[in-house]
C-alpha cells in the first residue's frame, strides 16, 4: 500500500516447498546398487499452522482493513470500500458456516477497528467514529464522531490507521503523508493520541507511509513505515512520545501543537545521503527503526501489528509480535528487546500462502489469528482482490530460532527444539551486515556491506541455546544471520533459516 500506483503481477513463491527427490537409475551390470529409499519430505509451514479461508458473501468485496472482537463473540471486519461487516461462527468455520451481516456502511475508507464498552470504534480517513447497535437488529443505529481534528483532501494516499485502546483509554492514530511525500493536510506525517472524549494529543512526528499501528506484549506502541523518502527500507518503528521518526515533511505542523510535543527537530541534510547512526547524533529526538525489514528479503509493505498474548495457545512464540505483509501476502514474526533504552530486534519469516495482500490482524487470547486484505493498487502475491482468513496452531512445534538477543560480541540464539550438538559449529552459520542510506530520495540499496566472521562461543548442554561471536559486530547495521547448517536432534533443518537483526545499540560488557 506504499508503492507507486503500478499493478505488478508477482509470482507466488513458496518459501518452504517440499523438496523433490530423484530416484537412482535402475540397476545395470555397471550399476547394480539398489535404488536409495526416497527421503522423507521436509516439514513445511502448514504442518504447524493452518490457514482457513472464509467464503466472501456473493457479489461483495471484503478488502479487509481492521478486525475486532465484539462482546457478543462476533468478529467485526471493516473494508476499504466503506463497509463494516460482522461474522458469526468465525471461530468454528467451516464446521459451522460463517454468517456475514452488514453492521454499517458508507464510511470513508475505514482501515482500523477496536471495541470497548459496547461501542465499535472505526478509524476512518477523516475521523474516528464510534457506533452502536441499540435495537439489537445487528446493524448500527448510533454514529458519533469522536474526533476529526486533522486534515484530509482528495489524495488517495492520505490513509489513517489506528490502534486498539491503550490502558489510559487512547487510540493511537498514524496519518500518512499526502501522496506519501508531502504534508498538504493538517497533521499528515504525525502520530496522534485520541481519548474517548475526543481530545487529541500530538505525540510523534516524522511518519511517512504507515501500514498499521499497534502494541508489543509490554504495551509500547509501534507502527510500520514503508520504504521511500527518508526510509531506506521498510521497518517497524517504536513510537516514543515526543519522538521524531525520520521524515521531516510533516514538521511544518509544530505551530499547531501548542507545545504539546516540544520544539521541531533540526532539519536533516537534504543535499547528500547520511546514515541513521549519524543522524541520531544530529537530531536528539530521532528514534531509529526498531527492526528494519530488508526490502525484498523480508517483504515490501509491512502493515498490521499484533502481540501474542495467548500464553502458548498460538504456539511457542508467546510474548513476541506478528506483523502482516501486504505485497508478499505473508505474516512475519518479530523478537523485540530494549538495549540502552532503545528498542531493537530481529524479524523472521513466519507464514506465507495467504489469498490476498494482508493488512489487518487480530490475535485472540485463545489462539485464533484473523487476517485479511486487498491487492488494490499495488498487487499481492496472493492474487485475489480481497480476503478474510483464520490461522490456527496445529499443536506441533516447528524447529525455529526462537529468540535472537544482542550480546557485547555477538548474539545469543534460543531455539524451539534442541539442536543436534554435531551441527553446532561455525560452518553451520553465515552472516552479512549492512545498512541503508538516510536521504530525501526514494529508498536505498544496501550499503556499507560487511561479511563478519562467525564463531561459536558456547552452547547449553540441552542444545536449546547457542552463543555466537560476530567479528566485527557493527552498530547501526542489520545483521542477516543464516543458520542453514543447524539440525534438530530429530535431524531436520530450521523451518526458516534466517533472522535479520537491527543493531541500534551494542550491549555493554
Amino acid at each position: 500500500m506504499k508503492k507507486p500506483l503500478i499493478l505488478v503481477a508477482l509470482s507466488a513463491l513458496a518459501l518452504n516447498a517440499d523438496p523433490t527427490t530423484k530416484s537412482n537409475p535402475s540397476p545395470t551390470k555397471e550399476n547394480s546398487t539398489p535404488p536409495a529409499k526416497p527421503t522423507k519430505p521436509l516439514p513445511k509451514e502448514s504442518d504447524y499452522y493452518t490457514i482457513t479461508p472464509f467464503q466472501i458473501p456473493n457479489g461483495q468485496s471484503i478488502e479487509t482493513g481492521g478486525i475486532a472482537l465484539m462482546d457478543n463473540g462476533k468478529i467485526a471486519v471493516c473494508t476499504r470500500r466503506g463497509q463494516i461487516w460482522t461474522v458469526d461462527n468465525a471461530f468454528d468455520h467451516p464446521k459451522k458456516p460463517a454468517k456475514w451481516s452488514v453492521f454499517a456502511e458508507y464510511l470513508h475508507e475505514p482501515l482500523s477497528l477496536t471495541y470497548s464498552d459496547g461501542w465499535l470504534y472505526a478509524v476512518q480517513r477523516p475521523e474516528v467514529t464510534r457506533m452502536k447497535d441499540e435495537d439489537g437488529d445487528g446493524r448500527a443505529d448510533i454514529f458519533e464522531t469522536v474526533s476529526d481534528d486533522w486534515g484530509v483532501n482528495q489524495n488517495y494516499h492520505e490513509y489513517n490507521f489506528g490502534s486498539r485502546f491503550d490502558p489510559e483509554g487512547n487510540i493511537w492514530c498514524t496519518l500518512c503523508l499526502t501522496g506519501s511525500f508531502t504534508a498538504e493536510s493538517l497533521y499528515r506525517g504525525w502520530v496522534l493520541r485520541i481519548n474517548k472524549n475526543g481530545t487529541v494529543t500530538p505525540t510523534a512526528c516524522g511518519v511517512r507511509s504507515p501500514g498499521g499501528i499497534g502494541f508489543n506484549a509490554q504495551g509500547d506502541v509501534f507502527y510500520t513505515d514503508n520504504q521511500g523518502a527518508w526510509n531506506g527500507s521498510s521497518s517497524l518503528k517504536w513510537v516514543k512520545p515526543g519522538s521524531f521518526q525520520g521524515n521531516p515533511n510533516g514538521n511544518i505542523f509544530f505551530p499547531y501543537t501548542k507545545g504539546a510535543i516540544g520544539e521541531a527537530p533540526p532539519e536533516p541534510d537534504y543535499t547528500k545521503p547520511s546514515r541513521t547512526l549519524i543522524e541520531r547524533k544530529n537530531i536528539p529526538t530521532y528514534i531509529p527503526p526498531a527492526v528494519i525489514f530488508p526490502h525484498g528479503d523480508v517483504g515490501q509493505s509491512p502493515t498490521g501489528i499484533e502481540p501474542d498474548l495467548s500464553k502458548g495457545k498460538f504456539g511457542p512464540f508467546a510474548g513476541q509480535t506478528f506483523v502482516a505483509e501486504q505485497t508478499f501476502s505473508q505474516i512475519q514474526r518479530v523478537y523485540l528487546e530494549k538495549v540502552n533504552g532503545i528498542y531493537q530486534g530481529a524479524v523472521f519469516h513466519f507464514l506465507s500462502g495467504f489469498k490476498s495482500g494482508n493488512i489487518g490482524l487480530l490475535l485472540t487470547k485463545d489462539g485464533n489469528l484473523f487476517t485479511g486484505g486487498s491487492n488494490r493498487g499495488w498487487g499481492a502475491r496472493g492474487g485475489r482482490t480481497n480476503s478474510f482468513e483464520r490461522v490456527n496452531w496445529t499443536g506441533k512445534t516447528p524447529f525455529e530460532i526462537h529468540e535472537m538477543r544482542a550480546k557485547p560480541d555477538g548474539f545469543e540464539l534460543t531455539f524451539t527444539k534442541p539442536v543436534d550438538p554435531k551441527t553446532i559449529k561455525a560452518e553451520s552459520f553465515s552472516c552479512s551486515a549492512y545498512t541503508y542510506e538516510y536521504k530525501k530520495g526514494y529508498g536505498s540499496k544496501k550499503v556499507d556491506m560487511i561479511t563478519p566472521k562467525v564463531t561459536v562461543s558456547s552452547a547449553s548442554k540441552d542444545g536449546s541455546t547457542i552463543r555466537i561471536k560476530i567479528d566485527p559486530l557493527t552498530k547501526g547495521h542489520v545483521h542477516a544471520l543464516n543458520a542453514s547448517g543447524l539440525r534438530s536432534t530429530e535431524g531436520i533443518p530450521l523451518l526458516h533459516q534466517s533472522g535479520y537483526y537491527t543493531l541500534n545499540e551494542i550491549p555493554k560488557k
